[in-house]
């Protein structure tokens, strides 16, 4: 297992696509079937970092991991992602979810706009054990690059959440399903940033 450089600039060609970029980081496998040679170990984050690196598996396979710390209980930061409520307070104007195993959420980036309207993005919630981890499946339509298309059934985030106390939780998201190939080491330099971003909106939102 290698580890690659633990963060990446914008640099590199931003995908041709209009999707949220946590659905991008939502494109993970079930938490217990990562498979990672050997156990990821991530330095301790300060509270007010977003950390995040790539890792290389023995199957040649990326997996995109990153950290935050926020002031929050370990509730409030699973309501941020379990409702619809949450969604809209920092991530998409428009939000419906559906919270089971084989449920969805669907969210809209235009404001006014309603669920099923075109543009509207579609998250499978593969499964979940409430405020401990959510694995979600995004469904991918051709604004998304071809080799992600090519790779959607592989391709999902699970998001782990980590109680440090009564008001602190550490999240911890692991993409994974991406194979290790030109383009999305490409496709990593927008990903990365671009969740990073998210984080901080989810950080600002239950900080506030």
């Amino acid at each position: 297992m290698r580890a690659r450089n633990s963060t990446l600039g914008p640099g590199g060609a931003a995908p041709t696509m209009a999707a949220p970029a946590m659905a991008v980081s939502v494109l993970a496998i079930p938490v217990l079937a990562i498979a990672l040679i050997g156990a990821v170990t991530l330095q301790q984050a300060e509270p007010e970092a977003i950390r995040s690196r790539l890792i290389t598996t023995a199957a040649d396979e990326l997996v995109l991991v990153q950290e935050v710390v926020v002031e929050a209980a370990v509730g409030e930061v699973w309501k941020a992602y379990a409702t619809a409520e949450g969604w809209m307070a920092w991530s998409a104007p428009v939000a419906q979810v559906d919270l089971r195993a084989g449920g969805t959420i669907r969210t809209h980036y235009v404001a006014g706009a309603a669920i099923g309207d075109p543009g509207t993005n579609v998250l499978n919630i593969v499964n979940y054990v409430p405020e401990r981890v959510l694995t979600l499946r995004a469904e991918l339509n051709d604004r998304w690059p071809e080799v992600m298309r090519q790779d959607e059934g592989r391709l999902m985030n699970v998001i782990v959440f980590e109680s440090l106390g009564d008001e602190r939780t550490r999240i911890l998201s692991y993409g994974v399903g991406y194979r290790d190939l030109p383009a999305y080491q490409d496709l990593m330099e927008f990903f990365i940033p671009a969740n990073e971003g998210l984080f901080r909106k989810l950080k600002a939102y239950l900080e506030d």
